[in-house]
């Protein structure tokens, strides 16, 4: 099949990194998603942070299916080509007046991948607007090589543990990324990228999956990751072989903090190698 997205949407996405606003979801399968998110949270207590919402294909089947959905991958295919690996997904949450927000960063200083052929695709399950903290990105900047950054620990940080560029990022230099519910923006690993607290009186949610192609590879152990499009003929990962069918929610529930914690352990372990190289 042909790609989904034009020369012209392929051509912007190269130069400037990001390209948004893609209609992906119905607005019933954007209820579908929010309401198997919502059952997660309600066994957590009614708030799940960020930091518990990593790897969640592995054991939901509608995360399986939002991370596989084919209007999705079609775009993320215009990108990176027929043969596409679905690596790992986070949830980033901000209830109404949540001071949360996410510091000026670029993906790849900690993800200990050795290529750029990564797309992530942030899928809006709510509006995403300035005023509740939308994404904002420095467009171009993906060009430039990975710069020097500093973990703060910062309270409010949604990153796991307050990672920050350590260079003066302009805000009048940043691209707003906006989404109504069921859209989704397309960005590259290297730009540059944040967002700020929600001040508003709405929820916002998004989706973010993170795909690459089966060339890439990643230092230290991988978890299993999905084969969504084409063929790997590197065998770099461990390929999930079955969508996820969980009939007992608890085993569900204790698999994926499971998998959060052991991706949150290799991207620490990433940190401190990085973190040894800039010594």
């Amino acid at each position: 099949m042909p790609p989904s997205l034009t020369s012209e949407q392929i051509s912007s996405y190269e130069s400037a990194g990001i390209l948004f606003s893609i209609d992906v979801l119905s607005p019933s399968e954007v209820q579908r998603m929010r309401t198997g998110l919502e059952e997660i949270e309600d066994r957590m207590g009614g708030k799940a942070k960020t930091e518990d919402l990593h790897q969640l294909f592995l054991n939901y089947r509608w995360a399986y299916d939002l991370v596989t959905h084919p209007k999705t991958l079609d775009a993320v295919e215009s990108v990176l080509g027929p043969d596409i690996l679905l690596w790992a997904s986070s949830v980033f949450a901000k209830p109404p007046h949540d001071p949360g927000f996410i510091s000026w960063h670029q993906d790849a200083t900690y993800w200990g991948l050795d290529s750029g052929k990564v797309a992530t695709a942030w899928i809006a399950l709510t509006e995403s607007s300035i005023d509740n903290g939308c994404m904002h990105v420095v467009a171009g900047s993906h060009k430039l090589a990975i710069q020097p950054h500093r973990e703060t620990f910062a309270e409010d940080n949604l990153l796991s543990r307050g990672q920050e560029i350590a260079v003066d990022v302009s805000e009048d230099e940043a691209t707003d990324v906006a989404l109504a519910p069921g859209q989704m923006s397309l960005h590259h690993v290297n730009i540059v990228h944040g967002s700020k607290a929600n001040v508003s009186d709405k929820p916002r949610i998004g989706f973010v999956a993170r795909y690459i192609t089966p060339s890439v590879n990643q230092s230290g152990s991988q978890q299993p990751v999905i084969l969504v499009r084409g063929k790997d003929a590197y065998g770099h990962f461990e390929l999930m072989r079955e969508p996820p069918n969980p009939v007992d929610l608890d085993a569900a529930m204790d698999g994926h903090l499971r998998s959060t914690q052991e991706h949150l352990a290799e991207m620490r372990k990433t940190a401190a190698a990085y973190d040894q190289s800039e010594e």
